[in-house]
This record gives C-alpha cells, sequence and structure tokens, in this order.
C-alpha cells in the first residue's frame, strides 16, 4: 500500500525542481489544483453521525501495523495512521499535500524537503515535529517489518531542519523514490518511547488520523471513534470524509456464520469474496424488501494475480515440468462453472484487468528487450515468449480434459515420476504428495475436485490443511509450506514493490512476498530497471516482459479475478453519486459513506 505514486514531474520538468509543490504526478499535471476544495468522488456536504459496522476476518492481537510479529486489527491503516502526503483514487498517480504541506525535491534530486503543515496533531493533542517524522521512519526501518528496510533501502537517513522542516537524503535517485518518501507514515515518539517496538503491540496509538481506538476484545471485536479535535477535518484532502462517529469491526472465522450476522444486522457491510454466497445465500425477505442492498460495483483496479503458488524453494517443486503437470490437471472451467456461478474470468496475467497483461505477442520496445536478454541469458527467457501468447490450461469437456491429463503425465513420466505399486514416485522411493496450506474453509471445496483428478488420474496426492489466519502467517512469513493459496496485487504502473514480490534478493528474506522463489537474473534486471525508468512506456514494456516470463516459469496454477466488487449492505447509508475509479470497498465505505438522514455536524 506504501507504493502507489511516481513523483515523475519533478524528474521531467526541471523548472519545477526549485520550487515548494502542494502535489505531485507521473509525468503530468494532477488533476487537483493548488487550491481545489475537495476530491471529486466525496459529498463535500455530508453530514456526520452514527456508525458503521464492518467485519474483521479471524482475529487479531496487535495495534502495530508495521511490526511484522501480530495479527494487525483492521482499519487501522485506513482510519489512525496518516502519511506526509496522500493519494487520489482517481488519478493514475498523484500525491497531495497532507501532514505535509508542500514538498521540494532539490536540484541534484538526491534529497526532497518536507514542510509539516502547523496544523497537524496527534490524537493527544501534541503537534507534529520533523522529530517525530524522523522517529517514525527511522524505528520502522530499522525495527519494523522487513518489507520497510528492503523498500526504504535508498532512502538513506533523515535530518531535522527546524521544528516543521524535514529532508531525507537519498543514496541513488530514480523516479519512484520522492514518491517513496512522500508516503512515510507518522506516529509520535511518546507511543513507543523506550520500549521495544516489536513488542509494541497493545499500546493505543498516538498517530494524526481522524479516529482513535476506543474499546476492544482481542480477537472479536474493536471500536474506533472519530476524533472530534481531528486536525485535518477542514482539509481538501479529507473534507467530505470519515463521516461516522464510530467505526466497528466485529471478527468472524466462519464464512457461514458472518453471513448470518450480517442478516440479522450484527454487521452492516460486506464485501464478499465467496462467489457460492454470493449466489445462493445472499438472499431472503430483507433483500427482497431493499433493507438489505446487493450490489456489483464496477472498478479499474489492476487485479494482479491470484493462484496455487508452488514453493520452488521445496525440491519437490524444482522441476518445471512437476509444476507445469499439476497445473494441467486444474480444471477451472468446470470450478468456474459448478463452484462459482460463472461469476470469474481467469488469470492469465500477473496483471490481470490492465493494459500491461501480455494477450498479444511482444512488438516494439519489449520485443527488443526480450531479444537482448534472451541472447545474454538464453536459458532464463524461454523460446515461447516469442512465438506463443501463454494462456492457462483450458478444459472444455471430458476429451479436453483427458488430453490435458496425458500431456501431465508424460511431463512426469519425463521428470522421472512412475507409478510403482500402484503409487507414484521416483527413483529414490519418494512419493508425489504435497501440502496446501489455507486459511479459510472456502477453499476447501476448491482443492477437493483438483485434488481429485491429482490423484485418481495421475497419482499425486494433495493434502489440505486449513489454519487460524495469525499460525497461517507465521508460516508463510517463513516459507514453511508446500503450497498456498494467495494474490498479488499491483498498482497501475509497477514500480519497487516488484522487488518484494520476484526478486531473488528476497527468496528468503522473512515476510517478503515472493512466495514461489522466482530466481531468476532476467527477472531481477528488469524490476531494478522498471525502479530506475521515467517513461510510461519503458515501464510498461518491462512489466509486459516481466509477466511472460513468469508466466512460462509455471510458478503458480492461476486462479481468478473479478472486474467488479460484490457488496451487501443494510439500507441505511447513502453514497457519493460515482465512486472512485481505484479503490477497495471496504476503505471507500468508511472513508466516504454517510448515515442516511443524520442532523449531526457539517
Amino acid at each position: 500500500m506504501y507504493k502507489q505514486l511516481l513523483l515523475s514531474c519533478l524528474f521531467l520538468f526541471p523548472s519545477l525542481q526549485a520550487v515548494a509543490a502542494a502535489s505531485i504526478g507521473l509525468g503530468y499535471t494532477p488533476k487537483y489544483p493548488a487550491n481545489f476544495k475537495h476530491f471529486d468522488y466525496v459529498n463535500p456536504n455530508a453530514p456526520k453521525g452514527g456508525e458503521l459496522i464492518l467485519n474483521g476476518n479471524g482475529n487479531f492481537d496487535s495495534f502495530n501495523s508495521f511490526a511484522l510479529k501480530g495479527v494487525k486489527a483492521a482499519g487501522l491503516s485506513e482510519l489512525v495512521f496518516e502519511s506526509l502526503m496522500v493519494q487520489s483514487a482517481d488519478e493514475p498517480y498523484s500525491l497531495y499535500a497532507h501532514i505535509a504541506e508542500d514538498v521540494k525535491l532539490a536540484t541534484d534530486k538526491k534529497s526532497i524537503t518536507f514542510r509539516i503543515d502547523p496544523r497537524a496533531q496527534f490524537s493527544d493533542g501534541s503537534y507534529v515535529t520533523a522529530d517525530d517524522v524522523k522517529f517514525a521512519f527511522e524505528t520502522i526501518k530499522e525495527k519494523g517489518h522487513p518489507f520497510y528496510k528492503f523498500f526504504w533501502a535508498d532512502i538513506k537517513n533523515a535530518r531535522v531542519l527546524s521544528k516543521r522542516e524535514i529532508r531525507f537524503f537519498f543514496s541513488r535517485t530514480y523516479p519512484e523514490l520522492p514518491l517513496i518518501a512522500s508516503q512515510i507514515p507518522v506516529f509520535s515518539k511518546k507511543w513507543v518511547g523506550e520500549k521495544e517496538f516489536a513488542k509494541v503491540s497493545r499500546e493505543l496509538p498516538i498517530a494524526t488520523g481522524p479516529y482513535v481506538i476506543d474499546k476492544y476484545r482481542l480477537g472479536k471485536d474493536i471500536t474506533y471513534k472519530r476524533n472530534p479535535n481531528y486536525w485535518a477535518k477542514d482539509k481538501n484532502t479529507t473534507r467530505g470524509m470519515y463521516n461516522f462517529d464510530r467505526v466497528i469491526y466485529k471478527y468472524y472465522k466462519d464464512e457461514t456464520v458472518r453471513l448470518e450476522a450480517l442478516k440479522a444486522g450484527e454487521f452492516h457491510f460486506l464485501h464478499e469474496n465467496y462467489s457460492k454466497l454470493w449466489a445462493r445465500e445472499h438472499a431472503g425477505t430483507k433483500y427482497d424488501s431493499g433493507e438489505i442492498k446487493k450490489v456489483n460495483f464496477e472498478h479499474k483496479n489492476n487485479e494482479g494475480i491470484q493462484g496455487f503458488y508452488f514453493n520452488t524453494r521445496k525440491k519437490l517443486f524444482k522441476d518445471i515440468r512437476v509444476r507445469k503437470a499439476i497445473a494441467l490437471a486444474y480444471n477451472f472451467e468446470w470450478a468456474n462453472r459448478n463452484l462459482f456461478y460463472n461469476q470469474y474470468v481467469r488469470c492469465d496475467s500477473y496483471f490481470s484487468n490492465s493494459s500491461i497483461a501480455t494477450r498479444e505477442l511482444p512488438v516494439g520496445l519489449e520485443l527488443s528487450l526480450l531479444k537482448k536478454y534472451k541472447k545474454k541469458y538464453p536459458e532464463h527467457v524461454p523460446d515461447k515468449v516469442f512465438t506463443e501468447v501463454w494462456q492457462p490450461s483450458r478444459i472444455t469437456d471430458q476429451k479436453s480434459l483427458r488430453e490435458h491429463l496425458r500431456k501431465a503425465k508424460q511431463l512426469l513420466d519425463d521428470a522421472g515420476w512412475r507409478v510403482k505399486n500402484g503409487v507414484l514416485q521416483n527413483e529414490q522411493g519418494e512419493k508425489l504428495e504435497f501440502e496446501v496450506l489455507l486459511n479459510s474453509k472456502g477453499f476447501e471445496r476448491i482443492l477437493g475436485a483438483f485434488a481429485h483428478n491429482l490423484k485418481q488420474k495421475l497419482g499425486v496426492q494433495i493434502n489440505y490443511r486449513t489454519v487460524d489466519v495469525s499460525l497461517w502467517l507465521r508460516r508463510v512469513r517463513k516459507y514453511d509450506f508446500d503450497m498456498i493459496v494467495s494474490g498479488l496485487s499491483q498498482s497501475q504502473l509497477p514500480g519497487k514493490e516488484l522487488m518484494n514480490y520476484w526478486h531473488s534478493s528476497v527468496i528468503n528474506e522473512e515476510g517478503a512476498r515472493n512466495y514461489a522463489g522466482v530466481n531468476n537474473p532476467v527477472i531481477d534486471d528488469l524490476i531494478e530497471k522498471i525502479v530506475t525508468t521515467n517513461s510510461r512506456e519503458s515501464r510498461v514494456a518491462m512489466a509486459k516482459a516481466i509477466d511472460r516470463i513468469l508466466l512460462y516459469g509455471e510458478y503458480l496454477v492461476p486462479n481468478w479475478y473479478i472486474a467488479y466488487h460484490r457488496v451487501a449492505y443494510w439500507d441505511r447509508f447513502s453514497l457519493p453519486e460515482k465512486p472512485p475509479l481505484f479503490y477497495q470497498p471496504t476503505p471507500w465505505a468508511l472513508q466516504t459513506w454517510w448515515l442516511k438522514e443524520t442532523k449531526g455536524k457539517q
């Protein structure tokens, strides 16, 4: 979430470099002028008052959004913690001044200076200082989740220039880096004090956001109350937003129980992720009467990819033939028809639902890039990237299923896996057997059909196990799994977050998201170059090249995506006239909706 914008305009237009600015964008003039009143996707006159009750998944045990350990409480990043600048949701990539009232990039581009809004206050009433910003940056980078150390690696240090001014120095220069600095979250030094940061988990945050934690029961519920003294309540970046007096999350571990709780009015709003529930169970008298609304909200998000990830750190999955054989046995068409009620589209790209997705043969700059890498690293650029557009297996009937399974069997034979005494094994007598680690029982029915094909037709044994969210996180952070189901979301123009996804340097970095263990020098080089380019054309060409090579690497069995959000909510809320272009439904609701006929203060 911390990579959403790029500061290319200051790189492309040197005349701007000496001028402090209130907004920045990627090679274009940001949509909103310096004196804009509010974002277009809000109602600036939305009344304040009432409460919004949401649902949380599993449990929580920490209020520290930045540490590796613990399961974070829902709502912290949206309601409690803020950054120096904020992103608009109806532009590709633009940032606007928030805690920092303006920003100035040095002429040599090796540092960036922020001046703090003199109104900016923490929840305890103390004013935000440059020293607080420096402390938050250094604490998170040195003692927080390993992601930050990696993501902020090129921010060398910070220097306090005055009580309200801070300068960040860079070890190298590239367009995204100033934006990364602009999104550094801020909290008070008092919150941490002399305590070890990793152990700051139950202390209530002292931050700048519009809400504070009012009460909670660990793993059960948490209530946020709107801070009546919120420093930015009249600022253009928040006008018309954060309209509820209280935002409450109630936690549920079972999807069916959660849905019945919605129908009973225990909470008000549900972003539904399960197609069966959406198709069959979101029904009844309250839906018929209109008391509960059932709506598909369209979006333009880059959906990234979701799939069954092979952990190639494991000996079993190092052979691409084994991975491809297993993938051939997955019958998405059957699952979509019989389990998903034809609601989904199969993922065919690591950048699904975007213009970056590779659905034609490479041309132009992308083609020249791939040819160059093929010459330098012939074994790491498959020949087929030049002749065939990668597609997931498509099984339309029993005949095509048999054909796919025959291909899978041949691949397994070639890889040395043969049936002996009724068991698929290699020459060492090792069985082809693995476990899928799940954190939701909803996937068990999906794995069941997949496991049946593999076991009955190929002799491959899948075991799947559903565990508590906290245990799932602990094991995934340490790559202690054979296969998991997970997704990787994407920004509209990919950048440095890709290093956390697929760069070889994070293969064994605890908490990184290179789930599959991708280790390819071509991917490494492309990611390093994509970070440094300020050309949209080059960035897209590099992302497409990455997409093709990853797809042909068979690192996962692709799942599916959906180009709309399935939302059920009680008809007690009013909505802005239109949603933004790029959004997730829960943050959109808690930030921009309001209670009908509320007579609270404006």
